[in-house]
């Protein structure tokens, strides 16, 4: 984008900005609810692409058209009402496809790590936020805003929880969520959202607290969670085999489960009165019935172009959420709500180090991924403006204390992609401290004199997988000369398994290259392109094993045409690109294909490396 172009879009924003309300507003002819959807669009639209120019995060830009159009700026949109309901589409479609992307099994593989934090993680952030509070109060910080009722509690349940929608938006967005770090953190995402809709279950009782409203709404879930994959093992892929040739019912069915089995968990009560004539008050939210939906037909064959499919509708969707939000921003009553919102979020980012990390390693998660998954939590969740707004109407808190707790969730919300984006940055800059406060890193053992390897694989990805599952059937002797340097300590034993020797090491440290043993590899190879390496890159680990094992044979992964040259410059012997690669695997089947020999073709490449599904690999 030009600066003349830029300077245009910013004319048009103030221009628009300029308008009266009352023009804006207007729209004869139009439903409101339609005026007021477009009124959002073409603002954060505008913004959106001005801020990304600007290099600022583009829920910045939504919050900031919210504000605009909002109470707080020019009242162009007249029912708020409206936007919220579309918001809440936007939420309800981001949980379904969450839910789509679960997989139960490697969920299941966390194990103690994910069980172990997620049972205690919410209850000890909750207990961190009201010692901090209590603390802030003695010293005379906050006054009657955080001394009053039930105040030091609801700041606990602020900082316990993170957002969902953010931090699984930037994990589809990097392509992450099924990484070790990915996996756990929706893991504690989904423990911190059965753990708020405990607390709203038991709000209103904050008086005489009971633990039956709690395990009533554990039981509705599990109700739902049973009926829901009952349905859909049993009868689901029935309809969606009838519907398989036309990609357009197929979304429709999709979504028309989703809302299928939200309505059956928001209505959980009324069927049981109906049927059994008892109300347990059991009914499920809708955001946990989404999720609930998307999670039962996740290993349909359909569940990929579902994805593909409700993602674009979810985007439109999730913009209105965050104008929403903005809309709902209020008009701050003094410095002091300000300077209040600021200490939450400071606080809410000290719970992901003084709670979050230390339960993590703990656990077992090794300390980078502790790290790294802590760092990218650190945001206040939706939840707890849900939480906040019914303290509100249960006079438990101020309306001056909510409003803090909605500029807190703004700010982190803002800081989220930096966050994201420097988590492993972070952990670099932390790395000594951490060392020697005692959260080390797993001891990796030296190689000995005579320990010498034919192979030594840099870092263990998808590639590296598939690559070992080659090397097993073609060349299984290779594979006790083979060494895997890697930091992700959960797949070790599944590694070992296989008869590697694997250690654990930062490749980012050339002395650790050198002490598990890669000086003395006759072939280095890293597999993992740029886009999934942290904290270092193909062209910085040619350098680093080349310095330290001049006669090796290095083959190195590139993404950019550019970068081969920049590789084979660094010292690398062999650079492939998985692009080019895939490109001539493509070229052969359409060759076939022309030629009439597909099924010949498929035949034999099922004859040479067997069937894909039937593939039994360590990721």
């Amino acid at each position: 984008m030009t600066g003349v172009t830029l300077h245009r879009l910013l004319g048009m924003f103030c221009l628009l900005a300029m308008l009266p309300a009352t023009v804006l507003a207007s729209g004869d002819g139009l439903p409101s609810l339609v005026r007021d959807i477009g009124i959002c669009i073409v603002l954060a639209g505008l913004l959106a692409i001005v801020f990304v120019r600007l290099k600022i995060p583009e829920i910045a830009a939504f919050l900031l058209a919210g504000v605009v159009v909002g109470p707080v700026g020019a009242e162009m949109v007249t029912d708020p009402a409206n936007i919220e309901t579309i918001s809440e589409l936007g939420l309800i479609l981001l949980l379904y496809l969450i839910g789509l992307e679960i997989d139960i099994r490697k969920l299941l593989d966390s194990g103690r790590i994910l069980v172990v934090t997620g049972l205690l993680q919410y209850p000890l952030c909750v207990a961190f936020g009201v010692v901090i509070t209590k603390l802030l109060v003695w010293l005379g910080i906050g006054g009657e805003l955080l001394s009053s009722g039930y105040a030091p509690l609801y700041i606990g349940f602020l900082v316990a929880a993170s957002s969902t929608l953010l931090v699984v938006k930037l994990f589809q967005e990097t392509f992450q969520l099924d990484t070790e770090v990915g996996r756990i953190a929706l893991g504690l995402l989904i423990f911190q959202d059965i753990w708020a809709i405990g607390v709203i279950a038991v709000q209103p009782n904050f008086a005489a607290p009971s633990a039956a409203p709690i395990l009533l709404s554990f039981l509705g879930i599990v109700v739902l969670a049973m009926l829901a994959a009952f349905i859909a093992r049993f009868i689901i892929p029935i309809g969606f085999k009838w519907v398989a040739k036309k990609p357009e019912v197929v979304f429709a069915a999709s979504i028309s489960w989703c809302f299928l089995i939200v309505l059956l968990g928001v209505n959980l009560d009324v069927l049981t009165n109906w049927f059994l004539k008892f109300d347990l008050h059991m009914s499920v939210g809708a955001e946990m019935g989404a999720l609930i939906a998307g999670a039962t037909i996740a290993n349909l064959t359909y569940s990929t172009e579902i994805i593909g499919k409700v993602s674009v509708v979810k985007d439109f969707f999730i913009t209105l959420f965050f104008v929403g939000l903005g809309m709902s921003i209020p008009m701050p009553d003094g410095a002091d709500v300000l300077m209040l919102a600021g200490l939450f979020a400071v606080i809410a980012l000290l719970a992901r180090y003084v709670v979050f990390f230390p339960l993590l390693y703990v656990a077992g998660l090794d300390r980078r991924n502790a790290m790294v998954t802590s760092v990218r939590l650190a945001q206040i969740s939706e939840f707890s403006l849900v939480i906040g707004f019914i303290g509100v109407q249960l006079g438990h808190i101020s309306g001056d204390l909510n409003s803090a707790i909605i500029f807190a969730f703004v700010i982190t919300a803002l800081l989220t992609p930096l966050l994201f984006q420097q988590a492993d940055a972070i952990h670099e800059r932390l790395s000594g401290m951490l060392a020697r406060l005692g959260f080390r890193e797993p001891p990796s053992s030296e190689a000995g004199e005579e320990e010498s390897y034919s192979l030594a694989l840099l870092g263990f990805h998808r590639i590296t997988s598939s690559l070992l599952h080659e090397l097993k059937k073609n060349n299984p002797g290779l594979l006790e000369k083979t060494l895997v340097v890697d930091f992700n300590v959960n797949l070790h034993s599944r590694i070992a398994a296989q008869g590697l020797t694997v250690k654990y090491g930062d490749l980012c440290s050339a002395e650790t290259l050198h002490h598990t043993g890669v000086d003395k590899a006759r072939v280095i190879a890293c597999t993992i392109p740029d886009d999934v390496l942290k904290g270092t890159t193909n062209r910085k680990l040619v350098e680093a094993a080349r310095h330290i094992n001049p006669d090796a044979v290095i083959i190195a992964n590139a993404i950019e045409l550019s970068e081969s040259r920049a590789l084979y410059q660094a010292g690398a012997d062999y650079v492939f690109l998985q692009r080019i690669e895939t490109a001539r695997a493509v070229e052969q089947a359409i060759e076939r294909a022309l030629s009439g020999e597909i099924g010949v073709h498929r035949s034999e490449i099922e004859a040479e490396h067997g069937e894909w599904h039937t593939r039994e690999e360590v990721m």
